[in-house]
C-alpha cells in the first residue's frame, strides 16, 4: 500500500512538472529574420509564427517591402517600450502605392498567453482591439499588464544592447507617451533566413570535404602510378 502511495505521488510530481514546463516553454521562433539598422546600432529579431500568424504575415511583407525604412522609433521608454511608429505617417521617404496598401491594413487582434517580458515584439493599437496596423513595441522589461491586451508576435534575437543605449536617449513627456528629444531613425532593414544560411554554410563543407576527397584519391593514384 504504501509503495503504491509513493507511485501515486511520483506519477502527479512528474504530471505537474510536465504542466509547468510546457507553461513556460517560449514558442518557437520561425526561421526569419529581419534586421533594423538604426541610428544608435542595430536589432535583429525573429517572429512567432505559430503565435500570431495574421500579424507575421503582415510585418513581414511590409519589411519585405521596404516600408520601415526612414522610420522612426517615436516612443521610448525605460524600462518599458521602445515603440516603432506607424509606417503610413512614420517615414520621411515617400511610400510608393503597394507600401502603403500593406501599411494601412488593420490586422485582427491574435492575443496568446505569451507573456510580455523584455526583447518580445507587441503589436500597437487603439482601444478597438482589431485595430492593428503597423507600429508595434519592443519591450525595455516586464509588462504584465499587457498580457493578453496586446498581440505578441516575436522578440529580439540580437541587439540587446542597442535596445540598452536606446533607453539613454534623452527624453520628453507628452501625454501617455515618454518621447524622444532627437530622431531615431531606422536608417534601412534586410531580412535573411537561418535555414537558408544554415544549408549554405552545411553545402560549403560538403564542398570543401569532396575537394579534399578528390585531393587524396589523386594523391594515392599517383603513388600507385607513377
Amino acid at each position: 500500500m504504501g509503495n503504491t502511495r509513493i507511485l501515486i505521488l511520483s506519477l502527479a510530481c512528474v504530471a505537474f512538472l510536465s504542466v509547468v514546463k510546457a507553461l513556460s516553454q517560449e514558442p518557437e521562433l520561425g526561421s526569419a529574420r529581419v534586421v533594423f539598422q538604426t541610428s544608435y546600432g542595430d536589432i535583429e529579431f525573429g517572429f512567432y509564427p505559430t503565435v500570431a500568424p495574421k500579424t507575421v504575415d503582415h510585418i513581414f511583407k511590409l519589411v519585405r517591402l521596404g516600408g520601415y525604412n526612414t522610420n522612426h522609433f517615436f516612443r521610448v521608454d525605460k524600462g518599458f517600450v521602445a515603440q516603432v511608429a506607424d509606417v503610413a505617417n512614420g517615414r520621411s521617404a515617400p511610400m510608393n502605392e503597394e507600401q502603403r496598401k500593406e501599411a494601412e491594413k488593420t490586422i485582427v487582434g491574435e492575443f496568446s498567453d505569451v507573456k510580455h517580458v523584455r526583447g518580445i515584439l507587441s503589436m500597437g493599437r487603439y482601444e478597438d482591439p482589431n485595430s492593428a496596423q503597423s507600429s508595434f513595441s519592443m519591450l525595455l522589461g516586464d509588462a504584465p499588464h499587457l498580457n493578453r491586451q496586446y498581440a505578441v508576435f516575436g522578440k529580439v534575437t540580437k541587439g540587446d544592447e542597442t535596445l540598452r543605449k536606446l533607453e539613454e536617449v534623452p527624453t520628453r513627456r507628452e501625454g501617455i507617451f515618454v518621447m524622444p528629444t532627437e530622431r531615431i531613425t531606422i536608417l534601412s532593414t534586410y531580412y535573411y533566413d537561418t535555414e537558408m544560411d544554415s544549408c549554405e554554410e552545411e553545402r560549403s563543407v560538403l564542398k570543401r570535404r569532396l575537394q579534399a576527397s578528390f585531393v587524396e584519391v589523386e594523391r594515392q593514384r599517383m603513388n600507385c602510378f607513377p
